[in-house]
C-alpha cells in the first residue's frame, strides 16, 4: 500500500464534519480537535519543525526546514473538516483496484451505484485504483486527500534532505466547509511568501479564479388567518417566497450554469404561513455582475413590498469572499511554476475557474497569495465521492517538484 493511501485511509476514519451554528465556536465540532491531535503527533514523529498548535481555534502550523538558502518560503494548506451536507461518521472506504470501467456497487442493500452513465469521468480511470464510499457517507477526500498528500510530501522531504528546496510551511485549518476556514488563520505566524491550497478536484486542476460570493437571507413576513375566513386577509408567506423566487432570472439557477456563469441559489428554507426564511447564496466571477446580482435581489424585495404596500419582504446580504484573480495576477509565477511542474511530470494542466470558494481566496486578500491545486478527488460532499490512488501519488510528486522550482528563485 502506498504511503499516501495509507495516510488517507487513516484520516477518513476521523469524523470531522463541520457544523453551521448560531454560536461562534471554532472549530465547530469536537472531531476536528481529535484529528488535529493525530496530525500533530505525526508531524512530531516525522521530524517537522516549528510545530505550532493554535489551541484556541484548532489551526496547525509546521515547517519543513530549507535545504538551500536564499529561497522564498513556500506554503501548502489544506482543511481538516468535511462537509455537513452528508454524514462523515463511520466512513467505510472501499478500494476498487484495476477499475474496469463498469458500474461500481457502493451499497448492494440500498442499490446505491457509482455509474459511469451518471459520472462519465469514471472512464478516465480505467485500469486505475479508486477509493469509494460504502454508499452511506461521504468519503472525505475533500480535503483529507489534500492533507494526506501534504503530509506524505513532508515526510518524503524530511527523509531526503538532498532534494533542494527552500523553507516550506504547512498549515491545516478547521471549518472551511462552513466558510470560516480563514477566520483565525494567522498569516504572520504562517510567515510564508506565498502558498497553495491543496483542495481541488481531478489531477491537473490549477485554479486562480473563484466566485465573488455573498450570503443572502430572505425573510418573508406573512399573515396567518384561518383558511375558512382568509379572503383578502391572509398573506401566505410560503407562496410569497415562491413569488420572490419566480422573479429571479430562471437561467441564473445553478442547475443551468457552468464555467464563468454566476447564479442565485436557494440553499435552505424553513417556515410556515406566518413567516418563511430562505437562505440564498449569490455567486459570480465578474465583480460588476456580482454587484448587479445583489442589487437585483434587493430590488425584487422592494418591488414586492410596493406591490403589497407592506414591508413583507426583508433582505439581509453579507459578502463572503472575492475573486482571488486580482491578487494572483501580480504573482503569476505561482501559476507558471505549477504548470511547468505538471508538464514535467506528464500531468495535463487544467486551468479552470473554481465554481465555489476556497480558503485561498480569503488568504490572498489577507496578504498571502494562494491559488488552488488538485487533490485527485471527484463528487465531493456526497455518497458518490471517490478519489484515484494514482492521482494522489502523482500530486505528492507535484508538491515536491513545485518546491524544487522555488529553490532556485
Amino acid at each position: 500500500m502506498s504511503v499516501v493511501l495509507e495516510k488517507f485511509l487513516k484520516y477518513v476514519s476521523y469524523d470531522t464534519q463541520s457544523k453551521e451554528s448560531e454560536e461562534c465556536c471554532c472549530p465547530s465540532t469536537k472531531g476536528q480537535w481529535l484529528f488535529a491531535e493525530e496530525l500533530i503527533n505525526e508531524l512530531q514523529e516525522m521530524g517537522a519543525k516549528e510545530i505550532t498548535f493554535d489551541r484556541n481555534h484548532c489551526y496547525i502550523y509546521a515547517t519543513i526546514p530549507a535545504t538551500v538558502g536564499n529561497a522564498p518560503t513556500l506554503g501548502y494548506i489544506s482543511h481538516m473538516d468535511t462537509s455537513p451536507a452528508i454524514s462523515g461518521q463511520g466512513v467505510t472506504p472501499q478500494i476498487i483496484r484495476n477499475y474496469d470501467g463498469g458500474t461500481i456497487v457502493l451499497n448492494k442493500d440500498h442499490n446505491i451505484l457509482l455509474d459511469p452513465t451518471d459520472f462519465p469521468e469514471l472512464h478516465n480511470y480505467i485500469g486505475k485504483s479508486l477509493v469509494v464510499t460504502d454508499g452511506t457517507t461521504l468519503l472525505g477526500a475533500d480535503d483529507k486527500a489534500g492533507i494526506a498528500e501534504i503530509m506524505t510530501m513532508a515526510e518524503f522531504l524530511l527523509q531526503n534532505p538532498h532534494i533542494p528546496h527552500g523553507k516550506i510551511r504547512i498549515a491545516f485549518t478547521p471549518d472551511e466547509e462552513i466558510g470560516q476556514g480563514a477566520d483565525y488563520f494567522d498569516v504572520n505566524t504562517f510567515n510564508a511568501d506565498f502558498a497553495y491550497t491543496v483542495d481541488g478536484g481531478a489531477l491537473g486542476e490549477l485554479e486562480y479564479e473563484n466566485f465573488n460570493a455573498a450570503g443572502a437571507k430572505l425573510i418573508v413576513h406573512g399573515r396567518s388567518v384561518h383558511p375558512g375566513d382568509a379572503k383578502n386577509k391572509m398573506l401566505n408567506a410560503i407562496l410569497l417566497a415562491q413569488e420572490f423566487q419566480g422573479l429571479l432570472p430562471a437561467s441564473q439557477n445553478p442547475m443551468y450554469t457552468e464555467g464563468y456563469e454566476g447564479f442565485y441559489h436557494a440553499d435552505s428554507i424553513s417556515g410556515n404561513v406566518e413567516q418563511v426564511t430562505v437562505d440564498y447564496i449569490i455567486r459570480d466571477h465578474d465583480r460588476d455582475k456580482f454587484e448587479q446580482k445583489k442589487k437585483l435581489f434587493i430590488k425584487t424585495a422592494e418591488y414586492l413590498n410596493e406591490k403589497y404596500n407592506k414591508n413583507v419582504f426583508e433582505v439581509q446580504i453579507k459578502d463572503s469572499y472575492y475573486n482571488m484573480k486580482d491578487v494572483i495576477m501580480t504573482h503569476f509565477h505561482l501559476i507558471e511554476n505549477a504548470k511547468e511542474a505538471m508538464d514535467e511530470l506528464g500531468i495535463k494542466p487544467k486551468i479552470v475557474p473554481i465554481r465555489g470558494g476556497t480558503d485561498g481566496a480569503r488568504l490572498s486578500f489577507m496578504g498571502l497569495p494562494c491559488p488552488n491545486i488538485c487533490t485527485g478527488g471527484h463528487n465531493f460532499h456526497g455518497k458518490h465521492e471517490y478519489v484515484c490512488v494514482e492521482s494522489m501519488e502523482k500530486i505528492v510528486e507535484l508538491l515536491v517538484r513545485i518546491a524544487e522550482k522555488y529553490a532556485g528563485m
